[in-house]
């Protein structure tokens, strides 16, 4: 599978919660971290996920919201997780941030040079992605 998506992050499927619609897919990465879907049934089924199936969470850069001293905070999106920069380069108008995970696996953020720089970001940086569900597309 090759995906212009910075994020294909491997896991595997914990848990599907079936909606009347949407189902809620719960994605263990290899790390440990939990990753949350939101997609379809009509979906769900055509890539046969249930509990243990091997599945990939696939987040395009531009899809991550980079915080920083948002641990103890709250927010409707499903995934907020804590990492450090590993990573940063400036462009002209954004900046990438790459978010080294605990458990090694690495989030790209595409986001803007000037929140970047309001966020005072440099490697080493304790921060967190913030991803809604329902930007996380799942493959198997």
């Amino acid at each position: 599978m090759i995906v212009s998506a910075r994020n294909v992050l491997a896991g595997e499927v914990e848990m599907v919660l079936k909606g009347a619609v949407n189902s809620e897919i719960d994605l263990k990465l290899r790390g440990g971290e939990k990753v949350v879907a939101t997609i379809t049934n009509v979906s769900a089924e055509a890539l046969g996920l249930t509990a243990g199936t091997a599945a990939f969470a696939i987040i395009k850069a531009s899809e991550v919201i980079v915080g920083k001293g948002v641990q103890a905070g709250q927010f409707s999106a499903r995934n907020v997780l804590g990492g450090v920069v590993s990573k940063l380069e400036d462009g002209v108008v954004s900046s990438e941030v790459t978010i080294q995970l605990p458990g090694g696996s690495e989030v790209v953020a595409s986001i803007t040079k000037t929140s970047a720089h309001s966020l005072d970001l440099k490697p080493g940086d304790n921060v967190s992605a913030i991803i809604k569900a329902s930007n996380v597309i799942v493959g198997v």
